[in-house]
């Protein structure tokens, strides 16, 4: 094995759909049966819910473990004037967590305010001197959103202090191992019954709004429908946390986002206007790839560099001049942090491939790098190398790092074998981050190689590229898109836009697009002599050997420039035919 070379990507094209399926889903044009086939959808009813983002199953807030006591201490602290702080994380999905349970808790008349630590003098999650410092200023509630589960001491400290304490996170919890609070919801906790467990810490804030709002027993309709409308205007906030922060889009993230996207199209938050203009958004047309590529680096920017603060600033004014000047400072910010990361992408290359060029899991550590950037920085590595990759900012006495990985590398189980070494860790299966003391660091580099050597050794590390099914270029038609594809939005993580390959595709023309030429822009031709516009991003190397014929792994997508609508082959891979 050698990784001087980024890998070749391997297609894989799954199963026809069986007779059994096929007849269930008659009624659905034959490609769209295979791709709802594709993605475990073979029955009638359980393929219209999906197409139509409903829900399938029983999504009654309550059915989490703590809630009820929750929604009864949140009551208690309104009734009673109580100051609550909701204390988020500093990503999108914790900023937006804060500020959608800071605005539900205002419309029900509670002492709310939100509160989001600085990454470089606080750190990641729950902190005591925050609390001490909350308890201070008369705060008798602490909700947690997008963070605590693995903070025990932390919590026992808000105990120890008389600080009530209510965690609400989406990390995997250690074990069974709960931090000492007055409620803990998580989906993913040990024994818990809510069916969906893939919620981001949004997603949970906004089950933990609807249990407040719900109306149980005798209530007006207007008492009803004001409710609802304070939940519908909340759903942006979930459609822009849960898809900046890569959580599956399945379930009940599915039917979220997408009345989300909804509500972002017609929002009266103004901080939303005000980034769509800076990022060169239409609102009105918005979708998941805006977000996870247009407006949630951003709002992330700013936790990035210096604090989140401007970001829970910008989503909760309703001043028009300050959400401009924010906007202006997150989208500077953001060209700040494109720099920096392409720097740092460079220099923890080098490191890596000096230390071990060789290696399972890529390790590059440095004392100049800054640790708001560290994951983007190994997200770039895992991406070119197909490797699990950690990235970390060296200080004069602990190194923080930041880790990405691949599927078939769960990195916050490899990182719980090293819990003995670790001050803190926390994360998902393909992103996690971690403390170690710097003299423990080479001991944990040397493990987590060690189990990366032992699970990978035996596989094929190839990063793979599906396809729904094979097609003729002739089959790609608007009327495709606009009567098949479109139901399957949103797209992204965990719910891929539907892809295809075609074979043996003539070139009609070919040139490079971009800064750099990385970017390739062809002309293709069908069966029946039709052009289609391709492009494919970082494909402009092929220019220089373009073959006469191709073999194409693609999406069909629509393409909107200047006010003109036409469609494209968004070209995933290439190879010769």
């Amino acid at each position: 094995m050698t990784l001087d070379t980024p890998n070749q990507k391997r297609w894989i094209v799954p199963p026809q759909i069986t007779p059994e399926a096929d007849s269930a889903l008659e009624k659905f044009p034959p490609l769209l049966r295979q791709i709802l086939f594709n993605r475990g959808y073979a029955t009638d009813a359980d393929a219209r819910a999906y197409l139509n983002g409903k829900p399938n199953f029983n999504n009654d807030p309550f059915q989490m473990t703590g809630m009820r006591a929750t929604v009864e201490r949140i009551q208690f602290a309104i009734a009673h004037n109580q100051p609550i702080a909701i204390y988020g994380d500093y990503d999108v999905d914790g900023v937006t967590a804060t500020a959608l349970l800071v605005e539900a808790l205002r419309t029900l008349n509670a002492d709310v305010r939100g509160y989001i630590p600085n990454r470089f003098e606080e750190g990641y999650g729950l902190n005591t001197n925050a609390l001490d410092e909350l308890k201070a200023d008369g705060v008798k509630l602490v909700i947690t959103v997008d963070c605590g589960i693995r903070s025990p001491s932390e919590a026992l400290h808000a105990q120890t202090i008389g600080l009530d304490l209510i965690i609400s996170d989406h990390h995997h919890p250690d074990g069974e191992n709960l931090p000492p609070a007055l409620a803990v919801i998580n989906p993913k906790q040990h024994g818990d019954m809510y069916p969906d467990k893939d919620l981001a810490g949004v997603g949970i804030a906004y089950k933990i709004a609807e249990a407040l709002l719900s109306k149980k027993g005798e209530v007006t309709s207007n008492e009803k429908k004001t409710s609802l409308g304070i939940l519908d205007s909340l759903l942006d906030l979930v459609a822009l946390g849960t898809v900046a922060d890569l959580a599956p889009l399945v379930g009940e993230n599915r039917v979220l986002v997408r009345k989300g996207l909804r509500q972002m199209r017609q929002t009266a938050r103004q901080g939303l206007f005000s980034l769509a203009a800076v990022a060169d958004l239409n609102l009105a047309k918005v979708n998941a790839g805006n977000i996870g590529f247009g407006l949630g680096p951003r709002l992330n920017a700013a936790g990035r560099l210096k604090e989140a603060l401007a970001a829970f600033e910008l989503l909760t004014t309703n001043d028009v001049f300050k959400a401009g000047e924010l906007a202006q400072q997150l989208d500077m910010q953001n060209r700040e942090r494109q720099r920096i990361t392409r720097d740092m992408q460079t220099r923890a290359e080098e490191i890596a491939m000096s230390e071990d060029p060789n290696a399972y899991l890529l390790f590059a550590a440095d004392e100049n790098f800054n640790s708001g950037v560290v994951g983007l920085a190994a997200s770039r590595l895992t991406e070119k190398y197909y490797r699990p990759a950690i990235v970390a900012s060296k200080g004069e006495e602990e190194t923080r790092g930041s880790c990405r990985s691949i599927p078939e590398f769960h990195i916050t189980d490899a990182l719980d074998q090293c819990a003995d070494l670790l001050v803190r860790h926390g994360g998902h299966a393909a992103a996690a981050g971690f403390t170690v003391r710097n003299e423990n660091l080479s001991a944990l580099v040397s493990r987590l190689k060690a189990i990366a050597q032992e699970i990978l050794s035996a596989e094929e590390l190839k990063p793979t590229v599906t396809a729904d099914a094979e097609v003729s270029l002739v089959e790609m038609r608007p009327d495709l898109y606009e009567k098949c594809l479109r139901y399957l939005e949103p797209t992204g993580y965990g719910n891929r836009e539907a892809s295809f390959v075609a074979r043996k595709v003539k070139v009609k023309s070919s040139r490079t697009v971009g800064a750099d030429a990385k970017h390739l822009k062809l002309s293709l031709e069908d069966e029946k002599g039709f052009a289609h516009d391709a492009i494919g991003f970082r494909l402009g190397d092929w220019h220089k050997n373009m073959p006469a014929r191709v073999d194409i792994l693609f999406t069909y997508e629509v393409n909107e420039y200047n006010g003109r609508v036409n469609y494209q082959l968004n070209l995933k891979d290439l190879r010769a035919a």
